[in-house]
């Protein structure tokens, strides 16, 4: 499998591709970070990479912390929360996953594909007193997720092999897939119509995923119910499989209905 790329490596050599990858950089980073530290990774002359940051900065994208170390900024936020707020496939799928929840206790979850990576786009916290902490908008790897391995089941054999091409395999838990084993469970995944993720990505975490797409495959994503593995047994999973597979289908159908050309 091909390494995967840094931050800066492959984007946009115009203006705004190098300030949404600088931007990027900065988010992404476990914890505030230095000039020096930017300089190091960005491959951008000391003067320019300065520009961008002022820039960044003065559009409250990025601000600047009392030791000088750069952070996402607070506009951020608000642009996440108009987006969120605004976004039609969310509101489409709301009422099925609060319908999913209700029927299983446990904590659903709405995500979509993006490049090798699932973006949460909706979550409907579970009613037991162990929850999850995953957050809406957060990215999480599609090979060792539920929606992630439900998402890749539905791509054609060569957009598949290319998008494998770009991962590195990262071993989370004992669990946790390589390339090959990824590979030889999609044929289950397809046969079934649901993923499951035993453990693969967090220790003691379970879940049961659907696939959602469009019809000319320009959006795939998922849905899902998660909780722990000690509550979650696999039979429980089998058994809400029949109703993850129902909620997916009809968000897609609602999708068709609400999402269609416009006359």
């Amino acid at each position: 499998m091909g390494a995967r790329k840094g931050p800066m490596e492959g984007r946009e050599t115009g203006t705004l591709g190098k300030l949404m990858a600088l931007l990027d950089l900065v988010t992404h980073a476990d914890g505030p970070m230095r000039f020096t530290d930017i300089l190091a990774v960005a491959g951008q002359p000391r003067g320019t990479l300065h520009r961008q940051l002022v820039h960044l900065s003065e559009e409250g994208l990025l601000e600047v912390d009392d030791d000088g170390r750069y952070l996402p900024g607070l506009r951020l936020l608000d642009l996440a929360s108009r987006s969120w707020a605004r976004n039609e496939f969310r509101l489409v799928a709301e009422p099925h996953l609060t319908a999913l929840q209700k029927l299983t206790g446990e904590t659903v979850h709405l995500g979509v594909l993006r490049g090798t990576s699932i973006i949460y786009l909706d979550k409907v916290e579970g009613q037991q007193s162990v929850r999850m902490y995953s957050q809406i908008g957060n990215a999480s790897p599609i090979y060792c997720t539920g929606v992630g391995k439900a998402a890749l089941s539905i791509l054609p054999q060569a957009r598949l092999e290319a998008l494998l091409a770009e991962l590195e395999f990262q071993r989370f838990t004992p669990s946790t897939h390589t390339a090959e084993t990824l590979v030889a469970e999609m044929d289950d995944i397809r046969h079934e119509g649901c993923a499951f993720d035993r453990e693969e990505h967090e220790v003691g975490i379970r879940c049961v995923a659907a696939p959602i797409w469009s019809d000319n495959l320009s959006f795939i994503g998922g849905v899902s119910v998660t909780g722990p593995a000690y509550r979650l047994t696999m039979e429980r999973l089998e058994e809400w499989s029949t109703p993850v597979r129902q909620s997916a289908q009809d968000i897609m159908r609602d999708m068709r209905i609400g999402l269609g050309p416009r006359r």
